[in-house]
């Protein structure tokens, strides 16, 4: 009896799954088109499967298109996150290719300047430093934006995110005044917002560290 019982749980399962794929191209809270995102997986797995074999036999070709195919149904339900309230899911990568090149070119200059700031305030005479704690809030529709905009911080010479709250409150430190003031200018706040296509929703939090 153990067998049939087996056999029918998996049955099971593999209807719950099947269920669960179907909804998810009908699913009217993912922000954009699930069929787009899947195809775009698939594509860009499909250039990196040939990159990396360098055949192009048609058994390879097939078994490329085939794994691409599989690999984005089965991980495309993992990649989408909700927004706060759960309205409405969306999927990570779902990001304008012109305005990503954009971001990065902009972000690219920043860390330039930083290092800049940096280099300067560490090697002169008098070390010319400030480390303290700045604040501020940034509160966005798509959670990926809080993500990015925390990287791109840590990312940046003489800056650290340490802490972000589910109420959209930034906790960073900044090294030099040059760092503290490049955080609460609102310049990579309002890049991030135009890089996610959201409405600019920052402010200043009273206080310092």
């Amino acid at each position: 009896m153990v067998a049939p019982i087996a056999v029918a749980d998996n049955l099971f399962r593999r209807k719950v799954v099947t269920v669960e794929k179907q909804s998810v191209l009908h699913d009217k809270s993912i922000v954009g088109s699930p069929v787009v995102h899947l195809v775009g997986m698939a594509v860009v797995l499909f250039a990196f499967w040939m990159i990396l074999s360098g055949r192009t036999e048609v058994k390879f070709i097939v078994y490329g298109i085939l794994t691409s195919v599989v690999t984005s149904w089965i991980t495309y339900p993992l990649l989408l996150v909700p927004n706060k309230d759960g309205s409405k899911k969306f999927f990570v990568f779902g990001i304008s290719l012109p305005k990503l090149l954009k971001y990065s070119l902009w972000l690219l200059w920043q860390l330039v300047l930083a290092n800049i700031d940096v280099a300067k305030a560490t090697t002169s005479q008098e070390l010319d430093i400030d480390p303290k704690v700045v604040r501020f809030y940034f509160r966005s529709e798509n959670p990926m934006a809080a993500v990015v905009l925390a990287d791109s911080i840590t990312l940046t010479p003489g800056t650290v995110t340490i802490n972000v709250t589910d109420d959209g409150l930034f906790e960073i430190h900044a090294l030099t005044k040059g760092a503290a003031a490049g955080v609460l200018d609102g310049s990579m706040q309002e890049q991030v917002a135009k890089l996610f296509g959201e409405k600019l929703d920052f402010a200043v939090a009273e206080g310092e560290g």
